[in-house]
């Protein structure tokens, strides 16, 4: 949902509107940046899909959040937490002030670079949003940094401008192509050794 897929946006453009759960049809709003986009609401409604609409008790880690689309699309859903990293200042600012306006205070903002937020920062997450800059993107590099943030049974979803090549250690679950995005859904191959369901619901949720 960061710079990397186009043009930007000015004026009435710079909003978009949740589709799911509690807070559907509401707007975020956030600063134009060139290639600035949120993910097209069929590429959302096809991964909430996935992911089972309800995310009660989950946590969510959107490590690139741009618009905030996809972090407040599970906050909306159910999301026991939602963590939004956002290195532009301006843009983390905007994500502010739509978590407070929802409101929707599972959110946390966090100004600042996604690989440095996970080298410092020890939680694991059920979900993780991995949305980066087409242009600028080294997925396995991301990929490798999510060793040790990740709940058994946790799903990593991915946007990229072509087919992601797996580094090892992944597995697919599902994908889909909707014009220039390529969305894929994927698992450490190390739930299979634990013996975690194949299915696209992450583990049971926390009480």
């Amino acid at each position: 949902m960061t710079a990397g897929k186009g043009g930007g946006r000015s004026g009435a453009a710079n909003r978009v509107r949740i589709i799911g759960g509690v807070h559907r049809s509401r707007m975020l709003t956030f600063p134009p940046r060139e290639g600035l986009r949120p993910s097209p609401d069929r590429v959302r409604e096809t991964l909430f899909n996935w992911l089972g609409q309800d995310l009660t008790g989950l946590c969510c880690l959107d490590l690139f959040a741009g618009s905030g689309a996809l972090g407040f699309e599970a906050a909306s859903r159910g999301a026991r937490t939602v963590v939004m990293v956002e290195r532009d200042p301006q843009i983390a600012a905007a994500l502010r002030d739509n978590a407070a306006r929802l409101p929707t205070p599972e959110a946390e903002i966090v100004a600042g670079d996604a690989l440095e937020f996970l080298r410092r920062d020890r939680r694991v997450h059920d979900v993780v949003f991995l949305d980066p800059p087409f242009a600028t993107a080294d997925h396995p590099k991301l990929l490798a940094a999510l060793d040790g943030r990740l709940a058994v049974g946790a799903r990593v979803y991915v946007e990229s401008p072509r087919m992601l090549d797996l580094p090892p250690g992944w597995s697919l679950v599902r994908r889909l192509t909707a014009g220039h995005v390529h969305a894929h859904l994927i698992r450490p191959d190390d739930d299979e050794k634990r013996g975690v369901p194949g299915d696209v619901r992450p583990h049971h949720p926390r009480p």
